[in-house]
């Protein structure tokens, strides 16, 4: 009789245990199941509250632990949503529940997102094992090798993405941005048409053919480029910059500045380098442009966050007189015809000297002059020079002396003068040294004005 009951017990404890696992089984997935519809819904805190549930039993739960993640990315939780994926890829169950490329995905870019990108590498070579004939894994690796440096491996991902799928135009854009920083600028520019053709939408690629063009100094198709560029939000700013940088080189420095300033309007950090260099651009804009004010107030902006940017601090120095003396900031700032007219009074009241000529030059002009009526040599013959006036800021090197002594030559001229609102460096007065030619610098310069101001 004892033994009957010793049975029934027995048997009712493993029908109890038995039950248990079978309401499990069936009660568990279905709670999980709703979870995902919940989801789905946008009801993100009700299915928090499933999942919660269901982990306050089973701590150990995968499939509830992979949910409350997707639940706390929904929620914009990234660091909480990372937490329980890494729980999840600890305890290592992956099944239809739990797709493991979705997952893998899922926590290499919450990986990167915090700047681990040794960890989110790991997922990504993981997921190349499991399914090397994928593109997209490749391409994931070439771009984050290529953003801890390693170019050469990277090189290798992308390529083998654009051979298992050579319509992948993100891999083809990634495959240009390395040839382009490895210096192959033929073979990335062929990747980035590619990119462009395959994913029109990737304006990042025009940004690169722009640079492209205009280091090849085909400047239309440059400023073409970098205006489709702009639709990419992160490379707007640096579009306009070279627009700016662009027009530059063609000489068009109204066209540059007004580039400039609208990258300068959509710059939130004024620390940045995207605001520094459009502010140092404009500067030399509105330096080429004679408006030397509105250049010093750019150099001053630009010295106030960073002095030691560029050659700013020397720019600063340079035009230091310019600030308290008046004479040479209307040499560096009146207009042409003034100009012309402001040499040839410095010409015969400070150098003693007529003016017989008047020729056109970059950024100055020159004269051919002979000295003036003098007792002593009021009988003699006298010889020409040729005076260059120049309104430059750059030291003068050698080849500026050079480029008086051709002209000197063609006009059968034995005497040149060059005189300069900048200096001249070592090599051009040494050239001069030995020749010909005299030179006045900016505070020669400086004192010819105040004797000419003087003497009117």
């Amino acid at each position: 009789m004892s033994f009957t009951i010793i049975l029934i017990i027995f048997f009712g404890i493993a029908v109890g245990i038995l039950s248990y696992f079978l309401i499990k089984m069936i009660i568990m997935p279905k709670r999980l199941s709703a979870v995902a519809d919940l989801l789905k819904q946008g009801r993100s805190q009700a299915a928090n509250k499933v999942v919660k549930n269901i982990l306050a039993k089973e701590p150990k739960n995968a499939v509830a632990h992979y949910y409350l993640g997707k639940i706390y990315l929904a929620e914009s939780k990234a660091e909480l949503a990372l937490m329980e994926l890494k729980t999840v890829g600890e305890i290592g169950q992956f099944d239809h529940e739990i797709p493991e490329a979705e997952f893998r995905h899922l926590i290499a870019d919450l990986f990167e997102r915090f700047g681990q990108l040794e960890e989110a590498l790991k997922e990504y070579i993981l997921l190349v094992k499991t399914d090397p004939g994928n593109a997209e894994y490749y391409y994931q690796c070439a771009r984050i090798f290529d953003i801890r440096g390693k170019a050469e491996v990277a090189i290798k991902y992308a390529r083998k993405a654009v051979e298992l799928d050579p319509r992948h135009g993100k891999a083809h854009f990634m495959l240009g941005l390395i040839l382009y920083k490895t210096k192959h600028t033929l073979e990335a520019r062929a990747e980035f048409e590619l990119g462009l053709k395959f994913d029109p939408s990737n304006y990042d690629s025009y940004y690169y053919l722009g640079k492209l063009l205009k280091e090849s100094n085909d400047n239309t198709g440059a400023l073409l480029a970098f205006e489709r560029a702009q639709k990419s939000p992160a490379y707007k700013i640096k579009s306009l910059v070279e627009r700016g940088g662009t027009y530059m080189n063609q000489g068009s420095y109204e066209n540059a500045t007004i580039e400039l300033e609208r990258a300068l309007k959509l710059c939130k950090d004024e620390n940045g380098q995207e605001a520094l260099y459009a502010r140092y651009f404009m500067s030399l804009c509105y330096e080429k442009l004679k408006n030397i004010d509105k250049a010093i107030e750019q150099w001053e902006k630009i010295y106030s966050k960073k002095p030691q940017f560029k050659d700013v601090a020397e720019k600063l120095t340079q035009y230091q007189e310019y600030r308290t003396d008046d004479h040479i900031k209307d040499f560096l700032t009146c207009g042409q015809e003034e100009f012309v007219e402001l040499c040839k009074k410095i010409t015969v009241n400070g150098l003693n000297l007529s003016v017989r000529d008047v020729i056109a030059t970059q950024n100055g002009v020159d004269f051919i002059t002979v000295e003036n009526e003098s007792k002593k040599w009021m009988g003699t013959k006298k010889k020409p020079n040729l005076l260059r006036f120049l309104r430059v800021s750059e030291p003068l090197d050698d080849s500026a002396i050079r480029s008086l002594l051709d002209n000197m030559k063609k006009l059968g001229i034995v005497r040149g003068i060059v005189v300069t609102s900048s200096n001249f460096n070592r090599a051009a007065i040494e050239f001069a040294e030995n020749r010909s030619v005299e030179l006045y610098h900016k505070e020669q310069l400086q004192e010819l004005l105040k004797k000419t101001s003087q003497s009117s």
